[in-house]
């Protein structure tokens, strides 16, 4: 148990950690995952910023047009993944942030 966010936590071979959050009502129960990158990663690109923030949504279609109607510009996606759909934008101070929306799993790609 993590004291600090009052969850599991899980070291995983990525170099990072997964947080667990068992109160969480997604199907998944919620999770947030901490990692860091290597210090010439080009991965938060055209940012220069050392960091980049993750946010998970329920839509990412949906809220990827609503970013647009406001004006704010994609910069890489839709792609789906294994694990969900990822799309990236800008933030009005130039960091780039990621938008993720998990996979649902159902008894079709659980392998059931």
């Amino acid at each position: 148990m993590d004291a600090a966010f009052g969850a599991p936590a899980s070291t995983i071979d990525f170099g990072g950690a997964i947080l667990r959050w068992p109160d969480d009502k997604a199907e998944d129960r919620g999770l947030t995952v901490w990692h860091l990158a290597e210090k010439d990663s080009e991965w938060f690109g055209p940012s220069e910023s050392t960091f980049m923030i993750n946010y998970r949504v329920d839509d990412l279609g949906a809220m990827l047009e609503q970013l647009r109607a406001g004006g704010v510009k994609v910069i890489q996606g839709p792609e789906s993944h294994e694990n969900g759909k990822f799309a990236w934008i800008m933030d009005p101070d130039g960091n780039k942030v990621e938008l993720w929306e998990p996979m649902v799993w159902d008894d079709k790609n659980k392998g059931a």
